[in-house]
């Protein structure tokens, strides 16, 4: 068979496949892959940035932005100064994880399971931290500035110097919580319970709770 014949019948055979692709939904006009959303969570230890992410594991600074780790068993991880935004925790094992210092403007919390999970001095804005577990959590110096704590249970959890401002507390529970040097301003925290909270020079507390 001639070259050119070859030639035509090979850039035939290309097109047809990737007419299919297009038909099929595996890849766009362009032949670029189609990626599509999923619901399911990741299975199995993930390896984001050359860290193996699972319980125990030391990932401190690791860039993580976007990922989604719901439903991971992350306990006892060290993410300390990590890149987080915008990563999904939903429902995640985070049980004394060390997230100090860590950037989480964005990121989800929510329904995790995060007891005496670290948060000193972390960027928590607009996190989303809705009816998880934080008993003994450690948000000292930290900003949840636009934050939701919302049915949030916080039971002896540290905001020394913390910076709550705009944040929903809606229904969040801070049994004995240390508020001391904390600043919270312009917040929405109907039905929070705020028994045996610390709240020494502490601005904006809700001091006749």
């Amino acid at each position: 068979m001639k070259p050119c014949l070859l030639a035509a019948l090979a850039l035939f055979c290309t097109s047809f496949i990737a007419a299919a692709d297009v038909l099929s939904g595996n890849s766009d006009a362009l032949g670029f892959p189609v990626i599509v959303d999923t619901d399911e969570p990741q299975q199995g230890p993930l390896v984001i940035g050359g860290c193996e992410l699972k319980p125990g594991a030391s990932c401190q600074g690791a860039d993580l932005r976007h990922a989604d780790l719901r439903g991971q068993k992350l306990n006892g991880i060290d993410l300390s100064g990590a890149k987080l935004t915008r990563v999904n925790f939903f429902g995640a094992e985070l049980k004394g994880a060390n997230l100090s210092g860590a950037d989480l403007t964005g990121a989800s919390l929510e329904m995790a399971q995060a007891q005496g999970i670290d948060l000193q001095r972390a960027t928590l804005v607009g996190a989303n931290l809705t009816s998880s577990r934080l008993a003994g959590a450690d948000f000292s110096q930290s900003n949840l500035t636009g934050a939701s704590l919302e049915a949030a249970t916080v039971h002896k959890g540290k905001f020394v110097g913390a910076t709550i401002i705009g944040a929903n507390l809606m229904e969040t529970k801070f049994y004995n919580a240390d508020f001391a040097d904390a600043v919270l301003e312009g917040n929405f925290a109907p039905y929070a319970i705020w028994e045996g909270v610390h709240m020494e020079n502490c601005t904006g507390c809700p001091f006749n709770w």
